[in-house]
């Protein structure tokens, strides 16, 4: 029982001082950080042109045709929903370029709003949809959603917003219990 007790002890103690050394570095980064920001370098250093330790974001093709997203809307206004009712909207986008336009991704600034693109290259002149839904459950009120769209164009981010106004979902007779005079 001692031997066990002893081997508990040891090991905790270990994970604590890997902790503490863990803590410390961090602290370490933090200072630096904040010290460079109060130089005026923190932007200097971050920046690809000037620091080679920082990567850049990388062009395919940078002096070839590129391709070009052309949205027919780029806000759509769901007007007033209910709470319990998904709804969604497909926003329509023309390749506009000289090359296939290929979408990295589409992310949404809440996990209420879900977008879906296509994952294969859309050729010059075609088009393409992106499918975005929105589950306002748990919301009321003006809601506007931003989807930020990346993707192999100049330049590489395209944003969609949606916008709507959640009306409460109205409680069924008696939910709330007997009415006390």
């Amino acid at each position: 029982m001692k031997k066990q007790f002893v081997i508990a002890l040891l090991l905790a103690g270990g994970l604590w001082t890997i902790s503490c050394e863990k803590k410390a570095s961090t602290e370490e980064t933090a200072t630096v950080t904040a010290q460079n920001a109060s130089e005026g370098s923190a932007i200097a250093a971050n920046d690809p042109a000037t620091n080679p330790n920082v990567a850049g974001q990388e062009e395919v093709n940078p002096t070839g045709p590129k391709p070009a997203m052309t949205f027919k809307e780029t806000e759509f206004d769901f007007g007033d929903i209910k709470q319990d009712k998904k709804v969604t909207h497909t926003f329509t986008f023309t390749n506009t370029g000289q090359a296939p336009l290929v979408i990295e991704s589409a992310t949404a600034t809440c996990g209420c709003t879900v977008p879906e693109w296509p994952k294969e290259p859309i050729a010059p002149g075609k088009t393409g949809t992106i499918k975005v839904e929105y589950d306002p459950a748990g919301r009321s009120g003006q809601q506007s959603k931003q989807i930020t769209i990346t993707a192999n164009t100049d330049p590489q981010v395209n944003q969609l917003t949606i916008k709507t106004n959640v009306i409460g979902a109205v409680p069924q007779a008696g939910a709330n219990g007997p009415v006390r005079l």
